[in-house]
């Protein structure tokens, strides 16, 4: 954290400081100028009982002085003590429903007078800035990035709106009792990939936010604030902060070794365990946000003359989602679970070269019957070694 705090070196010798001030008057000035360079800004808003990221006005839509309670199977909306505006725990969106959206058209078929014509979506994909986002969120946006951009087959609706989307992060001080990002080294400090990276700071003397530039615009869009650089009082209190979070978090993942023990764990009696109690519903893959499984369907009009191909997300936890020429391959909700959880902490690793999960915590929170991926990771570990200690007394 120390690194990226630090003043920068200039080619003139001379040190330039990334590390500015705002109150929350300049941030809403930064919104509002955000908005007449023609983004649509997204941010963190109270809605159905939750928080959740949708479009922003003005500073007023941010939920300030509310968090959110959240427990495996529970998430409710709770007031602060203090009008904080980023004093909650990622919620049950994320930036893929943006980038990733839930469901858009691929192209048109429309037949005239005997002529078939396809005609592709030409629609200008929206140009986003996001407020308010997470460490784990960017780190979620930095494996989509490696699945649909950098692959074999680049991901045309993705990529439309992924470039040039303006990222205002923020440094997570309160996880919720579910994340566990810091053992995925994801957070919850943000770790790169924004354009402006707050933390706020709440106490009964001020309501600042330390803002440090990760990019060009990021920086001219502070020096166009007229933020004053941070002093070493304020960024010393910032770093304080992001090491009380991660070390205020009560769920872990141990990651060394991981993606062996779940190929070996393939008949674990684990699995038969967590099948008895999962509803197969896809709650938990519908909030990840790097789960990236889609289906393809064809719509037509009553005249025949015009259809249309619509992409939605799908869920490794369907049925339907697996099937092939004569049945579905992974018949069992055991199956399916088995290859959701191996894909996320094995496999993914083998076809990207990282982790699947981020830690955020969402397929916990919104499991209705509170399974909990740490304590599954865990258990499946626990067997794993002592079956080793078994072949080794044998």
């Amino acid at each position: 954290m120390r690194r990226r705090l630090a003043a920068c070196a200039m080619s003139n010798g001379e040190e330039q400081s990334n590390v500015f001030v705002l109150n929350p008057a300049d941030l809403a000035g930064i919104i509002d100028s955000l908005k007449q360079q023609e983004y649509e800004v997204v941010g963190p808003v109270c809605r159905d009982g939750a928080i959740v990221y949708d479009s922003i006005g003005d500073l007023e839509y941010l939920p300030a002085g509310w968090t959110t309670a959240q427990e495996a199977g529970v998430c409710r909306l709770k007031r602060r003590q203090d009008n904080s505006l980023f004093g909650y725990a990622p919620g049950a969106t994320s930036l893929k429903n943006f980038l990733h959206a839930a469901r858009i058209r691929l192209f048109t078929a429309e037949k005239d007078n005997g002529v078939f014509r396809v005609l592709p979506n030409c629609e200008t994909p929206p140009r986003f800035a996001f407020v308010g986002v997470r460490g784990c969120d960017l780190a979620a946006v930095t494996a989509q990035d490696k699945v649909l951009i950098e692959g074999q087959y680049t991901d045309a609706a993705y990529r439309g709106r992924r470039d040039g989307a303006f990222v205002i992060a923020v440094h997570c001080n309160e996880p919720a009792p579910t994340c566990f990002c810091a053992s995925m080294e994801t957070g919850p400090e943000v770790r790169g990939g924004f354009d402006v990276a707050l933390t706020e700071v709440l106490d009964n003397e001020r309501h600042v936010f330390l803002a440090e530039s990760g990019s060009a615009r990021g920086r001219e869009l502070l020096l166009a604030a007229g933020a004053p650089k941070a002093p070493t009082e304020l960024t010393a209190r910032a770093e304080k902060l992001h090491e009380d979070a991660a070390n205020a978090m009560a769920r872990s993942i141990e990651t060394g070794g991981l993606k062996e023990i779940l190929y070996s764990s393939f008949e674990s009696h684990r699995w038969d365990d967590v099948a008895r109690r999962c509803l197969a519903c896809g709650n938990c893959t519908m909030v990840c946000p790097t789960c990236f499984c889609v289906t393809v369907e064809d719509t037509t009009d009553l005249s025949g003359k015009r259809a249309e191909r619509w992409r939605s997300w799908d869920s490794c936890f369907t049925q339907s989602y697996s099937y092939i020429h004569g049945g579905s391959v992974r018949m069992s909700t055991k199956s399916r679970y088995r290859q959701w959880l191996t894909h996320k902490l094995a496999s993914w690793h083998d076809q990207f070269g990282m982790l699947g999960c981020v830690g955020c915590g969402r397929c916990i929170t919104w499991c209705p019957v509170g399974i909990d991926i740490t304590a599954e990771v865990a258990a499946l570990r626990a067997s794993a070694d002592k079956s080793g200690a078994t072949r080794s007394a044998a």
